[in-house]
């Protein structure tokens, strides 16, 4: 089953994305990845979406369906991490993936409050050449904006600094709280909420019982 990854910019839902790709098989698709990636590369979705990166605004809802359309290539189950952040994305995405023949996705929203996403988003030191993620205080690297793995220098992105933190969490707020209403709501039961407040270990203990993989995938 494919699944929604739910929760404010610094909940940790890209670092659990990645615990699940590498064991349990799923495929993430990332659109702050997938942004980057555009962009980077030049192409005229990343060109017609570089405008919106660069002032903290959300890209428009019919850039990223194409980037996410663009990625569904495989049988793979996918989660969705930053995607999609509106109602509008997420019907979208329905239809994008029943058309696909692969049924609605489930969704699992991670819980945590917008001080300590503020304590977490402050600190966030990036690679812009791989997009590794470090903190200053929660996951700091060896040497003080020095990379561990590739050695060049990190850099604090536009989108980790105080006054767009406050402008990305009040249009989390906003925008993106009714898909947790969106999911679980009706009988489908397709909405797991866990406390994304604890250590990393025991989120993805709580991930992997509510997607079911205690037994493997």
């Amino acid at each position: 089953m494919d699944v929604v990854l739910l929760g404010g910019p610094g909940a940790g839902k890209g670092t659990q994305a990645q615990i699940l790709q590498k064991h349990f098989g799923y495929r993430q698709i990332s659109t702050g990845d997938l942004l980057r990636e555009h962009r980077n590369g030049g192409t005229e979705l990343g060109k017609a979406a570089e405008g919106f990166m660069k002032r903290g605004e959300l890209v428009p809802d019919e850039l990223i369906i194409k980037m996410v359309e663009g990625e569904l290539r495989d049988d793979a189950d996918v989660l969705f991490d930053g995607f999609p952040r509106t109602v509008a994305q997420a019907e979208a995405l329905d239809a994008l993936l029943d058309a696909r023949g692969r049924g609605t996705p489930g969704a699992v929203y991670f819980q945590i409050d917008r001080a300590l996403l503020e304590e977490r988003l402050r600190g966030r030191w990036t690679n812009p050449r791989t997009g590794r993620v470090y903190h200053e205080t929660f996951n700091a690297p060896k040497v003080a904006g020095i990379d561990d793995e590739d050695g060049g220098p990190l850099v604090q992105r536009d989108d980790d600094k105080p006054e767009t933190i406050k402008r990305r969490l009040d249009v989390f707020e906003a925008q993106t709280m009714p898909l947790v209403e969106y999911y679980g709501r009706g009988k489908s039961h397709r909405l797991v909420a866990i406390d994304a407040t604890l250590p990393v270990d025991e989120v993805t203990h709580q991930l992997i019982h509510a997607l079911g993989l205690e037994h493997g995938h």
